[in-house]
């Protein structure tokens, strides 16, 4: 079986919104988590490893429906939380909530969960979407706080770090220096897109422009480190075939695309399978062939790399 096709574990997708504290009461129980969250996982009986994913700039979370139910299907809890509906360009609170999350997830995760599926919280990774990549790798950095629980592996989706070079959003996270990302052998993965630094038309700027874009992310990792750079897909072809509302039509409008959103969708949760397989499962043959050649993606790919 591909890892690019649909998993054996048949999924369920569950939307946990956190119950308002009465005045009187302003902590949240234990099994309260501290944003709302969309968790994709199996609902057959087993223990699985958790992977948390960070959406991107003024995206909701259910327009990463398919995407994560993909990536539960081969035996991952996979869980997105809505870290705001409004932002300016400052991450800082995004990265004291990713924070939160994992400080709640001991305690509150299992509780959410169907009652026959065990989370492996020894084995966390973070994975984040444009900015939320940057959002991914600055706790990963122990850039204004750290994360209570251990960091197994990191993924960065066509990860952003502002408008441009010199441009950064605060916290900066880019310091333009090769492998200076000290993150003490945290296996790292850096996804691009091709079309990510190219403009839609003149009114918007590109959605992950040169100089602040995969590239740079991925020249900054330190070893173990995996990159793949996917030609003619753009910088949002991996959120689902069909996002509703204004924002889910805007990024129809905002970013150049590719012909259909699946093939790119489907690569990202496939690679993603295969390289969490390699780093918290311990086989690595799928992530081996898909770099060889061997395995019949749904996209090309310009360039990949790994050292």
């Amino acid at each position: 079986m591909s890892v690019f096709d649909d998993g054996d574990y048949p999924t369920v997708l569950l939307k946990i919104e956190p119950k308002r504290a009465c005045a009187d009461e302003r902590k949240l129980r234990n099994s309260e988590p501290p944003t709302p969250l969309l968790i994709a996982t199996p609902s057959k009986e087993g223990e699985f490893p958790v992977l948390l994913l960070i959406h991107g700039y003024l995206l909701y979370i259910d327009f990463y429906s398919q995407l994560i139910q993909h990536i539960a299907s081969h035996g991952f809890i996979v869980i997105a939380p809505q870290l705001y509906t409004i932002a300016g360009p400052d991450t800082t609170g995004e990265i004291h909530n990713t924070a939160a999350i994992i400080k709640w997830l001991p305690t509150g995760l299992k509780d959410v969960l169907p009652s026959s599926v065990l989370p492996k919280i020894d084995k966390l990774a973070i994975s984040g979407h444009s900015r939320g990549g940057k959002v991914a790798f600055a706790l990963a950095l122990n850039k204004l706080t750290t994360s209570s629980l251990k960091i197994s592996a990191l993924i960065g989706i066509d990860p952003v770090d502002g408008m441009d070079k010199g441009k950064q959003t605060p916290p900066a996270v880019l310091s333009y220096v090769p492998k200076s990302f000290n993150l003490e052998g945290m296996p790292t993965l850096v996804i691009g897109s091709g079309y990510g630094e190219m403009k839609k038309n003149a009114f918007f700027p590109a959605c992950a422009p040169k100089g602040v874009n995969h590239e740079n992310f991925y020249d900054e990792c330190q070893n173990p480190a995996w990159y793949f750079l996917v030609e003619d897909q753009g910088h949002l072809d991996m959120l689902d075939d069909e996002t509703k509302g204004v924002r889910g039509k805007s990024t129809y409008c905002l970013a150049k695309n590719g012909k259909s959103r699946e093939p790119m969708r489907r690569f990202v949760g496939g690679v993603i399978v295969a390289f969490l397989n390699a780093y918290l499962q311990g086989y690595d043959s799928q992530l081996l062939l898909i770099k060889d050649g061997n395995d019949a993606t749904p996209v090309s790919f310009s360039k990949v790399d790994h050292r």
